[in-house]
């Protein structure tokens, strides 16, 4: 296991279920999924339109940076 891995798993309550989401049974991914979901929905009920805006933003880079990669892997 890598450092950041650990590292992300010392998060109290994140990097326990986190954990158990790789390393757990469908379900338990099912409900890590339920989970996120339900903590972005409250997220968006308190904070409003940032909370639906800045996971879009970043979702941008993410794609982005996967779209450059397989075009590099094109290239050579």
């Amino acid at each position: 296991m890598n450092k950041l891995a650990r590292l992300i798993y010392w998060v109290p309550v994140f990097g326990w279920m986190l954990k158990e989401a790789i390393h757990g049974s469908a379900q338990v991914k099912t409900l890590f999924l339920l989970n996120m979901i339900a903590i972005w929905v409250l997220a968006i009920f308190l904070f409003g339109y940032p909370a639906i805006i800045i996971p879009a933003l970043v979702m941008v880079a993410i794609i982005f940076t996967c779209l450059l990669m397989i075009t590099a892997d094109n290239w050579q």
